[in-house]
Protein backbone atom coordinates (compact mmCIF):
# COMPACT_ATOMS: atom_id res chain seq x y z
CA UNK A 1 0.00 0.00 0.00
CA UNK A 2 1.37 3.30 -0.76
CA UNK A 3 2.36 6.02 1.78
CA UNK A 4 1.60 9.34 1.24
CA UNK A 5 5.07 10.64 0.78
CA UNK A 6 5.37 8.21 -2.12
CA UNK A 7 1.75 8.70 -3.54
CA UNK A 8 2.98 12.78 -3.49
CA UNK A 9 6.48 11.61 -5.21
CA UNK A 10 4.50 9.57 -7.89
CA UNK A 11 2.23 12.76 -8.50
CA UNK A 12 5.00 14.97 -8.62
CA UNK A 13 6.56 12.88 -11.51
CA UNK A 14 4.12 12.56 -13.62
CA UNK A 15 2.92 16.35 -13.68
CA UNK A 16 6.79 16.96 -14.24
CA UNK A 17 6.87 14.43 -17.19
CA UNK A 18 3.51 14.80 -19.05
CA UNK A 19 3.63 19.01 -18.75
CA UNK A 20 1.66 19.46 -15.60
CA UNK A 21 -0.91 16.78 -16.71
CA UNK A 22 -1.41 14.16 -14.08
CA UNK A 23 -4.35 11.17 -14.30
CA UNK A 24 -6.52 9.64 -11.30
CA UNK A 25 -7.71 11.18 -8.67
CA UNK A 26 -6.46 14.59 -10.21
CA UNK A 27 -7.46 14.40 -13.51
CA UNK A 28 -8.63 17.16 -14.94
CA UNK A 29 -7.95 19.21 -11.89
CA UNK A 30 -6.43 22.74 -11.40
CA UNK A 31 -3.45 21.24 -10.03
CA UNK A 32 0.09 22.90 -8.93
CA UNK A 33 3.80 21.97 -7.18
CA UNK A 34 4.23 24.46 -4.33
CA UNK A 35 8.46 24.33 -3.10
CA UNK A 36 8.48 25.29 -0.05
CA UNK A 37 11.97 25.76 2.49
CA UNK A 38 11.38 23.23 5.12
CA UNK A 39 10.70 25.77 8.87
CA UNK A 40 12.71 23.18 10.62
CA UNK A 41 15.10 21.64 8.32
CA UNK A 42 15.97 24.38 5.76
CA UNK A 43 15.35 22.00 2.94
CA UNK A 44 13.21 22.29 -0.06
CA UNK A 45 9.78 20.20 0.29
CA UNK A 46 7.65 19.92 -2.69
CA UNK A 47 3.56 19.36 -2.57
CA UNK A 48 1.15 18.81 -5.13
CA UNK A 49 -2.00 21.42 -4.44
CA UNK A 50 -5.43 22.27 -6.17
CA UNK A 51 -5.38 25.79 -6.58
CA UNK A 52 -8.20 28.44 -7.38
CA UNK A 53 -7.65 31.36 -9.88
CA UNK A 54 -9.45 34.69 -8.37
CA UNK A 55 -8.19 38.03 -9.59
CA UNK A 56 -4.87 37.15 -11.10
CA UNK A 57 -4.32 35.42 -8.15
CA UNK A 58 -3.82 31.41 -7.22
CA UNK A 59 -5.30 30.94 -4.03
CA UNK A 60 -4.60 27.49 -2.18
CA UNK A 61 -6.07 26.28 1.09
CA UNK A 62 -4.26 24.77 3.97
CA UNK A 63 -7.15 22.38 3.95
CA UNK A 64 -5.44 19.08 5.34
CA UNK A 65 -8.31 17.39 4.13
CA UNK A 66 -10.13 18.26 7.29
CA UNK A 67 -7.51 17.69 9.90
CA UNK A 68 -7.00 19.49 13.11
CA UNK A 69 -3.54 20.50 12.34
CA UNK A 70 -2.28 22.64 9.22
CA UNK A 71 -0.64 20.99 6.55
CA UNK A 72 3.61 21.27 7.27
CA UNK A 73 3.70 23.43 4.06
CA UNK A 74 1.85 26.06 5.55
CA UNK A 75 3.79 26.19 8.66
CA UNK A 76 6.73 25.99 5.79
CA UNK A 77 5.88 29.21 4.17
CA UNK A 78 5.32 31.07 6.98
CA UNK A 79 8.82 30.73 8.09
CA UNK A 80 10.03 31.62 4.27
CA UNK A 81 7.43 33.14 2.42
CA UNK A 82 9.03 32.87 -0.63
CA UNK A 83 8.21 29.41 -2.32
CA UNK A 84 8.19 28.15 -6.03
CA UNK A 85 5.34 27.45 -7.97
CA UNK A 86 5.19 24.76 -10.91
CA UNK A 87 2.25 25.14 -13.26
CA UNK A 88 1.78 23.37 -16.37
CA UNK A 89 5.46 23.82 -17.77
CA UNK A 90 5.95 26.54 -16.13
CA UNK A 91 8.05 27.83 -12.64
CA UNK A 92 8.16 30.75 -10.97
CA UNK A 93 8.85 32.09 -7.46
CA UNK A 94 6.18 33.76 -5.53
CA UNK A 95 5.91 35.11 -2.27
CA UNK A 96 2.94 33.33 -0.36
CA UNK A 97 0.51 35.70 1.40
CA UNK A 98 -2.32 34.05 3.70
CA UNK A 99 -5.57 36.13 3.97
CA UNK A 100 -7.02 37.59 7.28
CA UNK A 101 -10.23 38.60 8.63
CA UNK A 102 -12.45 39.65 6.15
CA UNK A 103 -10.38 39.36 3.28
CA UNK A 104 -10.06 35.48 4.38
CA UNK A 105 -13.40 35.11 4.16
CA UNK A 106 -14.31 36.55 1.15
CA UNK A 107 -11.85 34.53 -0.45
CA UNK A 108 -12.47 31.21 1.16
CA UNK A 109 -16.25 31.68 -0.02
CA UNK A 110 -15.30 31.82 -3.46
CA UNK A 111 -12.75 29.18 -3.24
CA UNK A 112 -16.34 27.01 -1.47
CA UNK A 113 -18.39 28.22 -4.74
CA UNK A 114 -15.53 27.10 -7.47
CA UNK A 115 -14.62 23.91 -5.29
CA UNK A 116 -17.28 22.78 -2.80
CA UNK A 117 -15.26 20.20 -1.34
CA UNK A 118 -13.26 23.20 0.74
CA UNK A 119 -16.33 23.91 2.40
CA UNK A 120 -17.20 20.40 3.43
CA UNK A 121 -12.85 20.28 4.80
CA UNK A 122 -14.04 23.38 6.88
CA UNK A 123 -17.09 21.70 8.42
CA UNK A 124 -14.94 18.32 9.54
CA UNK A 125 -12.76 20.68 11.46
CA UNK A 126 -12.51 23.53 14.32
CA UNK A 127 -9.55 25.28 12.96
CA UNK A 128 -10.10 28.11 10.45
CA UNK A 129 -8.88 26.57 6.80
CA UNK A 130 -5.58 28.78 5.89
CA UNK A 131 -6.34 30.77 2.14
CA UNK A 132 -2.79 31.33 0.51
CA UNK A 133 -2.01 33.96 -1.89
CA UNK A 134 0.30 33.31 -4.28
CA UNK A 135 1.77 36.70 -5.67
CA UNK A 136 4.05 36.02 -8.02
CA UNK A 137 8.10 38.01 -8.08
CA UNK A 138 8.56 40.17 -10.78
CA UNK A 139 11.33 38.73 -13.02
CA UNK A 140 12.07 42.41 -14.30
CA UNK A 141 12.35 43.76 -17.92
CA UNK A 142 11.93 40.69 -20.17
CA UNK A 143 13.50 42.30 -23.07
CA UNK A 144 16.51 43.07 -21.30
CA UNK A 145 19.35 40.73 -21.55
CA UNK A 146 21.45 40.20 -18.69
CA UNK A 147 25.44 39.79 -20.24
CA UNK A 148 27.90 40.98 -16.99
CA UNK A 149 28.38 40.73 -13.85
CA UNK A 150 27.35 44.73 -13.20
CA UNK A 151 24.03 44.25 -15.27
CA UNK A 152 23.46 40.95 -12.67
CA UNK A 153 23.80 42.91 -9.71
CA UNK A 154 21.68 45.85 -10.81
CA UNK A 155 19.32 43.48 -11.11
CA UNK A 156 19.31 42.27 -8.04
CA UNK A 157 19.67 45.68 -5.84
CA UNK A 158 16.55 47.13 -8.71
CA UNK A 159 14.52 44.10 -6.44
CA UNK A 160 15.72 44.68 -3.48
CA UNK A 161 14.87 48.76 -3.50
CA UNK A 162 11.78 47.78 -4.84
CA UNK A 163 10.76 45.34 -2.09
CA UNK A 164 11.85 47.64 0.26
CA UNK A 165 9.37 50.73 -1.37
CA UNK A 166 6.85 48.02 -1.37
CA UNK A 167 6.90 46.60 2.85
CA UNK A 168 7.27 50.56 3.25
CA UNK A 169 3.98 51.67 1.08
CA UNK A 170 2.13 48.61 2.81
CA UNK A 171 2.89 49.82 6.60
CA UNK A 172 2.10 53.64 6.05
CA UNK A 173 -0.96 52.25 4.20
CA UNK A 174 -1.57 49.96 7.24
CA UNK A 175 -0.55 53.23 9.73
CA UNK A 176 -2.83 55.58 7.40
CA UNK A 177 -5.86 52.82 7.38
CA UNK A 178 -6.41 53.20 11.38
CA UNK A 179 -5.74 56.20 12.09
CA UNK A 180 -8.56 57.26 9.91
CA UNK A 181 -10.58 54.56 11.62
CA UNK A 182 -10.03 55.25 15.20
CA UNK A 183 -10.06 58.92 14.33
CA UNK A 184 -7.73 62.23 15.18
CA UNK A 185 -5.10 61.13 18.13
CA UNK A 186 -6.09 57.77 18.62
CA UNK A 187 -3.24 54.85 19.50
CA UNK A 188 -0.96 53.68 17.29
CA UNK A 189 -2.32 50.50 14.94
CA UNK A 190 -2.13 47.28 17.22
CA UNK A 191 0.25 44.65 15.21
CA UNK A 192 1.34 44.40 11.40
CA UNK A 193 -0.71 41.53 9.73
CA UNK A 194 0.37 38.76 7.66
CA UNK A 195 0.67 40.82 4.78
CA UNK A 196 3.17 43.37 6.20
CA UNK A 197 4.85 40.16 7.73
CA UNK A 198 5.20 37.98 4.72
CA UNK A 199 6.76 40.78 2.36
CA UNK A 200 9.04 42.16 4.42
CA UNK A 201 10.34 38.87 5.69
CA UNK A 202 10.98 37.47 1.85
CA UNK A 203 13.08 40.85 2.06
CA UNK A 204 14.90 40.57 4.26
CA UNK A 205 15.84 36.90 3.74
CA UNK A 206 16.69 37.82 0.42
CA UNK A 207 18.76 40.49 1.42
CA UNK A 208 20.53 37.86 3.67
CA UNK A 209 20.95 35.84 1.42
CA UNK A 210 22.39 38.30 -1.31
CA UNK A 211 24.84 39.74 1.18
CA UNK A 212 26.26 36.21 2.41
CA UNK A 213 26.72 35.40 -1.48
CA UNK A 214 28.80 37.72 -2.22
CA UNK A 215 31.14 38.07 1.09
CA UNK A 216 31.66 34.22 0.94
CA UNK A 217 32.02 34.04 -3.40
CA UNK A 218 32.40 37.17 -4.72
CA UNK A 219 34.67 39.25 -2.92
CA UNK A 220 36.99 37.32 -2.04
CA UNK A 221 37.55 36.26 -6.11
CA UNK A 222 37.36 39.82 -6.49
CA UNK A 223 40.00 40.95 -3.71
CA UNK A 224 42.47 38.04 -5.46
CA UNK A 225 42.08 39.97 -8.84
CA UNK A 226 41.64 43.64 -8.15
CA UNK A 227 43.88 44.23 -4.87
CA UNK A 228 42.84 47.92 -5.76
CA UNK A 229 39.15 47.15 -4.48
CA UNK A 230 39.99 45.48 -0.75
CA UNK A 231 39.44 48.79 0.70
CA UNK A 232 36.15 49.37 -0.99
CA UNK A 233 35.13 45.69 -0.15
CA UNK A 234 36.28 45.66 3.40
CA UNK A 235 33.88 48.99 4.01
CA UNK A 236 30.86 47.64 1.76
CA UNK A 237 31.48 44.03 4.28
CA UNK A 238 31.50 46.32 7.50
CA UNK A 239 28.52 47.77 5.70
CA UNK A 240 27.29 43.76 5.46
CA UNK A 241 27.18 43.72 9.29
CA UNK A 242 25.28 47.27 9.89
CA UNK A 243 22.60 46.29 7.42
CA UNK A 244 22.38 42.96 9.29
CA UNK A 245 21.86 44.19 12.75
CA UNK A 246 18.83 46.24 11.38
CA UNK A 247 17.41 43.37 9.53
CA UNK A 248 17.36 41.61 12.87
CA UNK A 249 15.39 44.37 14.57
CA UNK A 250 13.27 44.18 12.08
CA UNK A 251 13.08 40.20 12.02
CA UNK A 252 12.62 39.98 15.91
CA UNK A 253 9.92 42.29 15.33
CA UNK A 254 7.85 39.93 13.16
CA UNK A 255 8.22 36.92 15.38
CA UNK A 256 4.90 37.55 16.88
CA UNK A 257 3.23 39.95 14.57
CA UNK A 258 0.08 40.09 16.89
CA UNK A 259 2.31 41.84 19.51
CA UNK A 260 4.51 44.02 17.74
CA UNK A 261 5.03 47.32 18.18
CA UNK A 262 4.12 49.03 14.70
CA UNK A 263 5.91 52.35 15.12
CA UNK A 264 9.10 50.54 16.81
CA UNK A 265 8.55 48.50 12.99
CA UNK A 266 8.01 51.59 11.19
CA UNK A 267 11.11 53.06 12.69
CA UNK A 268 13.39 50.71 11.77
CA UNK A 269 12.13 49.94 8.48
CA UNK A 270 12.86 53.99 7.55
CA UNK A 271 16.53 52.78 9.01
CA UNK A 272 16.83 49.92 6.63
CA UNK A 273 15.79 52.34 3.28
CA UNK A 274 18.60 54.63 4.77
CA UNK A 275 21.46 52.59 5.17
CA UNK A 276 20.54 49.65 2.86
CA UNK A 277 20.42 52.58 -0.30
CA UNK A 278 23.51 54.62 0.99
CA UNK A 279 24.85 50.86 0.75
CA UNK A 280 23.63 49.93 -2.09
CA UNK A 281 24.59 53.43 -4.08
CA UNK A 282 28.37 52.83 -2.81
CA UNK A 283 28.63 49.11 -3.94
CA UNK A 284 27.35 50.23 -7.20
CA UNK A 285 29.92 53.36 -7.62
CA UNK A 286 32.84 50.86 -6.33
CA UNK A 287 32.46 48.18 -7.79
CA UNK A 288 29.68 48.23 -11.43
CA UNK A 289 33.22 48.93 -13.75
CA UNK A 290 34.88 46.21 -12.84
CA UNK A 291 32.09 44.05 -12.82
CA UNK A 292 31.32 44.90 -16.21
CA UNK A 293 34.24 43.68 -17.46
CA UNK A 294 32.60 39.70 -16.18
CA UNK A 295 30.78 37.79 -18.29
CA UNK A 296 27.55 36.81 -16.75
CA UNK A 297 26.17 33.80 -16.92
CA UNK A 298 29.77 33.00 -15.92
CA UNK A 299 31.12 30.19 -18.66
CA UNK A 300 33.45 27.30 -17.72
CA UNK A 301 36.52 27.63 -16.10
CA UNK A 302 39.67 27.93 -18.28
CA UNK A 303 41.28 24.33 -18.47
Amino acid sequence: MSTPTSFNQSVIEEFRADGGKVGGPFEGADLLLLTTTGAKSGEPHTTPLGYVRHDGLLLIIGSNLGAPRHPAWYHNLLAHPVVSVEIGTEEYEAVAVPAEGERRDRLFAHVADVEPGYGEYQERTSRILPVVALERVPAGEAAREVTNLAEKLLEVHTWLRAQLRHVRAETDAHFAARAAHRGPGAPPPPGLGLQIRQHCLAFCQSLEFHHTTEDAHLFPALAQHHPHLRGALERIRDEHRTVAAVQGELAALLADIGTADPTRFRTELRRMSRQLTAHLDYEEESLIPVLAEIPWPPGPPAA
